[in-house]
């Protein structure tokens, strides 16, 4: 019995990491750099990491609580991260507890921001949350309207994978700009 409660964790781990590898590697796709503007530092790759995590979890939030789960795995995958890379840029122990509180709360603010604006359906709720966020600094930024619709154009590809594909480790996002490309063809 013990053999298959932890085979079953395994399992799990497994493809949580794997959901989260791949969140991580489309996280870190060139073209949200530089062709989108995404500032190329420690807090842009965070949001960029936040967003596709926030993705897996828009399409997973239809599916019933078991299968929900799945989402909690992928975030523990995250926390796991996080701790790792403050240690890994010299976080002292101490320090580390409050570091990671502080960036879950900006992780769930910025979920629920562009949970709320991407199930109303509206775009420029979605351009504010994403330019409050990515782009804190930079009021301007010309990149927040094809983020946006990348986001849109990512959530709707998501949405039509099954869940038994998701389920098995595999989260297929699209190319930031060919998703772009598509959206300006069926506008």
């Amino acid at each position: 019995m013990l053999n298959r409660l932890f085979g079953r964790a395994r399992r799990e781990a497994a493809i949580a990491d794997g959901l989260y590898g791949a969140i991580v590697a489309q996280a870190r796709q060139p073209a949200l750099y530089a062709d989108f503007g995404v500032p190329d530092t420690i807090d842009g790759r965070f949001d960029m990491v936040v967003l596709h995590t926030f993705l897996l979890f828009h399409r997973l939030k239809g599916e019933e609580a078991p299968r929900r789960r799945l989402g909690q795995l992928v975030f523990d995958r995250f926390v796991k991260d996080m701790d790792r890379s403050l240690r890994e840029l010299g976080v002292g122990d101490l320090s580390v507890p409050k570091k990671l509180k502080k960036m879950g709360e900006s992780f769930y603010g910025r979920v629920d921001a562009y949970d709320a604006a991407l199930s109303a359906g509206d775009h420029t709720a979605l351009m504010a949350a994403l330019a409050r966020n990515v782009w804190p600094d930079f009021a301007g930024a010309t990149g927040v309207g094809p983020l946006a619709r990348y986001v849109e154009a990512a959530a709707a590809a998501i949405e039509k994978q099954s869940f038994e594909r998701i389920a098995a480790g595999a989260l297929d996002f699209p190319a930031p700009t060919s998703a772009i490309a598509a959206a300006e063809a069926t506008a």
